[in-house]
């Protein structure tokens, strides 16, 4: 029998991704390492920005009512996921990347943005970048404390960000007991070695990020 498939992700990521696997046939461990918490901000004036960087569907649900004042904005956004966010919430999406959030701005920056509002998570990988005017943060990703990582032994982990990589690598003991999914590079960097296995999604999105998953849980067996 395949191995199980651990979804690490925050809801509602997480019960999304666990649907898509099961529908495959496939079993999937709901185990969040985080919980997602809107913050409040201070929403800069729409006037002074020519763009809106989005590099998570996360930003787009947890910003409140104050986004729809940037409606007007041409939205660069990181994934499919955080895009089709994006025009759901009436937003104009532009440009839709497919590696990470500075990759994304970099190819802003060659399509003519200069003054770009990005909104984000408290805890970011990206800090500044010659495009961005501002930066706010409109979410936190909270620990969920008391996590048995036990429950992964035998499993593929799917790994969403960077921080899950980081926190996985810390909560288990063995990785010899564990075989990873990252959904992009950066993501299999902070994972490190040791594991019984890694795959690295041929895009950074859910869907193949799965399919990386279902590919190395067969092969592991």
């Amino acid at each position: 029998m395949s191995r199980p498939l651990a979804v690490l992700r925050p809801e509602p990521g997480n019960s999304a991704t666990a649907r898509a696997i099961e529908a495959l046939g496939r079993t999937a461990i709901r185990l969040p390492l985080f919980r997602i918490a809107p913050l409040a901000w201070d929403a800069p004036p729409v006037e002074a920005h020519d763009a809106l960087i989005l590099t998570s569907a996360n930003a787009v649900r947890q910003a409140g009512a104050a986004l729809h004042a940037y409606a007007a904005l041409p939205v660069h956004a990181v994934g499919a996921a955080t895009a089709a966010a994006a025009r759901a919430a009436g937003l104009r999406v532009v440009a839709t990347g497919d590696a990470d959030g500075r990759a994304l701005l970099d190819a802003a920056e060659r399509a003519g943005v200069r003054r770009a509002l990005l909104l984000t998570a408290r805890e970011r990988a990206v800090a500044d970048h010659p495009v961005l005017s501002a930066i706010r943060a409109v979410y936190a990703s909270e620990a969920v404390e008391g996590v048995d990582a036990t429950l992964l032994d035998g499993t593929v982990a799917l790994v969403h960000s960077q921080r899950a990589a980081q926190r996985l690598a810390m909560l288990v003991a063995d990785r010899g007991t564990l075989a990873v999914a990252a959904i992009a590079p950066g993501v299999a960097d902070a994972l490190g070695s040791g594991w019984r296995g890694m795959a690295i999604a041929a895009r950074p999105d859910d869907t193949a990020t799965i399919a990386a998953a279902t590919a190395l849980a067969d092969a592991c067996d």
